[in-house]
């Protein structure tokens, strides 16, 4: 039976097209009816790189396309993209149009990879999963159908790290985020292999995947069909860490874990870390006036509405951090079935002491009902903190909730470097959130 799911907070899998975007020079190439991408770019957009937004090349399939198949205008859209568009990796992505059809999208891009161009190919159509699954697809695919031919150049190299720690775009503080884990990682002693973004060499670093001594994934469950490839693949081991690290606390446990799978030099990574936790902290005490004089007025319990790797790192950042209690936290990534228990385990302990409950839910607009109704119940526990999106701002209002968005569709936020990772990005959280609140005195 059909359901209406009202506020998506994803895309279908064709939104891949922006983990394209989000690597150097790389050009997605669409197989799809005219509009789908338009519609990407305007939930998940937050600007169009280097070939993205209007620029990116598309065969808009028609109805004739349907009946007499679309390989011919797909491979003239080919041609013209080479000639037009001056890029480092092509990547054609499919939509529910050609899927359907069955248009041999292998076969034609084959013959540009026998003449060694840069392009592989994704079967991404919409009806088969969404953003969060087909941006490791495509991942996957690079991997395969590029990486793979400069896998004996130099062997292992000792310290490099691939990164896969949040989904480009999708994530709308994904430039930030990378920043701030590459930073942090270099600071204990890794090279590291960010992939995506301006800190990232582009197409020359994704060469490097198959060298590195180690993998890491930081996120509950994005992430880890890439590691699991790479592993069986080139027998590269990785580290999981099951959240999106998230201020002091959260960031040291994460540099800890990731020292210890790969044999670090135990000195060097704590005096990293000791000199971030003092600067992280050093401002923490400079708030304490603040803390004391508003303490009534400030939130005491939250609410999230966002992906699982977002919640459990803000929920343990805001409970073990700030000292702000979690309400009911509702996932809207739709998560694979056997990913959820592990995350139903993060939630029973993310503190020594409290636990919290967590619903799975894609339909965004009732757990909206449901979170109006948990304030209600609660309205003893007063003001609260939302986060989730733009889409939240009326019932924020409603509530006389404060909020902070931190899922697509931003909307009312300019993101540029802005990120809540690591320990920069815990004190950037704790500005955002307080500014809010102190917006509301008159």
């Amino acid at each position: 039976m059909s359901k209406i799911i009202e506020q998506p907070r994803f895309s279908c899998a064709l939104g891949a097209q922006q983990t394209v975007i989000a690597i150097k020079r790389g050009v997605p190439i669409l197989h799809s009816g005219p509009g789908c991408s338009n519609k990407i770019s305007s939930l998940i957009g937050q600007g169009e790189g280097y070939a993205g937004g209007n620029t990116i090349p598309c065969t808009n399939a028609t109805e004739a396309d349907v009946v007499f198949g679309g390989e011919r205008k797909l491979k003239d859209v080919i041609n013209g993209a080479f000639q037009v568009i001056d890029a480092d990796l092509y990547v054609v992505l499919t939509g529910c149009t050609s899927d359907i059809v069955g248009d041999d999208i292998g076969s034609v891009t084959s013959k540009y990879q026998e003449k060694d161009k840069p392009i592989v190919y994704v079967e991404t159509g919409g009806f088969k999963s969404n953003n969060y699954v087909s941006h490791s697809e495509v991942v996957n695919a690079i991997i395969d159908q590029y990486v793979d031919k400069f896998k004996n150049n130099n062997g292992v190299k000792k310290g490099l790290v691939n990164v896969f720690a949040t989904v480009p775009y999708q994530d709308p503080y994904w430039s930030g985020n990378l920043e701030e884990i590459k930073r942090v990682l270099e600071g204990i002693g890794l090279d590291v292999n960010i992939l995506f973004g301006n800190e990232s060499n582009g197409i020359e670093e994704w060469k490097t995947i198959p060298n590195a001594e180690f993998n890491i994934v930081a996120s509950s469950w994005v992430g880890l069909n890439i590691a699991e490839h790479l592993k069986n693949k080139y027998k590269t081991p990785y580290v999981h860490f099951p959240y999106l690290p998230i201020g002091a606390i959260a960031t040291s446990k994460f540099l800890r874990q990731v020292s210890e799978f790969g044999h670090l030099d135990k000195n060097k990574v704590e005096n990293f870390i000791k000199k971030e936790e003092e600067k992280f902290y050093f401002h923490i005490e400079k708030t304490a006036d603040f803390m004391l004089e508003f303490r009534y007025g400030l939130p005491r319990k939250f609410y999230s509405i966002l992906d699982s790797s977002y919640s459990l790192g803000f929920s343990k950042f805001l409970l073990n951090e700030l000292g702000i209690l979690p309400g009911k936290q509702f996932i809207i990534d739709d998560t694979p079935e056997q990913y959820k228990e592990s995350i139903i385990k993060e939630f029973e302990n993310i503190s020594e002491y409290r636990s919290a409950e967590v619903e799975f839910n894609v339909d965004a607009g009732a757990v909206q009902l449901e979170i109006e109704k948990e304030k209600e119940k609660d309205f003893q526990e007063g003001r609260a903190l939302i986060l989730g999106s733009g889409w939240d701002r009326d019932l924020a209002t409603k509530l006389n909730a404060d909020l902070l968005i931190t899922s697509v569709p931003v909307t009312y936020r300019l993101v540029l470097n802005c990120g809540y990772a690591g320990y920069n990005g815990g004190l950037r959280a704790i500005e955002d959130i307080y500014d809010r609140v102190l917006n509301t005195y008159r």
